[in-house]
């Protein structure tokens, strides 16, 4: 299994997938897969079938909140695990099925704690409203073991700003997501 380093180092950007339908789920993964994006959030009911379809792709489950999802991601087939925040109940169910949790923080005192844990990979949630580019610089400075991927509020405007800072190893982001292409 792959560690947080060599997903993160993948690809700069890891698209934030919600889909309506599940049958969109497979040609949407197949369509971003092959334009290039090769590590894929997605939710528990799609994982499965995109593992069976793209067996080169790497494969992470998003909003991962209990423990209970996190054993529901790693029988479906999850190669990581995304979550808005963190819990010691959330990363101990991680450690215990084996699998990479990439958790949710947006602050420097839930960093250090995390840190704390053994965490070095974070996901900076939600990124714009919790002080953007300004903040993760900000963090550097005192934190600069820490690997962040920024999400929420990350387009094509903002992505490469973010991408530039040296505690940025990628971004995660839905810009690329047209519900009217998808739907289509």
């Amino acid at each position: 299994m792959r560690n947080l380093d060599e997903i993160m180092d993948l690809c700069p950007v890891i698209p934030v997938i919600v889909i309506d339908r599940a049958e969109d789920a497979v040609p949407l993964a197949t369509a971003l897969y092959n334009g290039g994006l090769k590590v894929l959030e997605f939710g528990l009911a799609a994982i499965s079938a995109i593992r069976k379809a793209l067996p080169d792709a790497v494969v992470g489950a998003g909003t991962v909140v209990t423990a209970e999802d996190v054993r529901n991601a790693k029988e479906a087939g999850a190669e990581f695990l995304v979550s808005p925040g963190c819990t010691l109940t959330l990363l101990e169910a991680a450690r215990a099925e084996g699998i990479p949790l990439l958790p949710g923080v947006n602050s420097p005192s839930e960093a250090m704690l995390l840190l704390e844990q053994g965490q070095r990979h974070l996901k900076f949630f939600p990124a714009e409203a919790a002080g953007g580019v300004p903040m993760l610089k900000s963090i550097l400075g005192p934190l600069p073991q820490l690997r962040f991927c920024p999400t929420g509020g990350i387009n094509p405007d903002n992505a490469m700003e973010y991408l530039s800072l040296a505690n940025v190893a990628c971004v995660g982001g839905t810009w690329m997501l047209d519900k009217a292409a998808i739907a289509a």
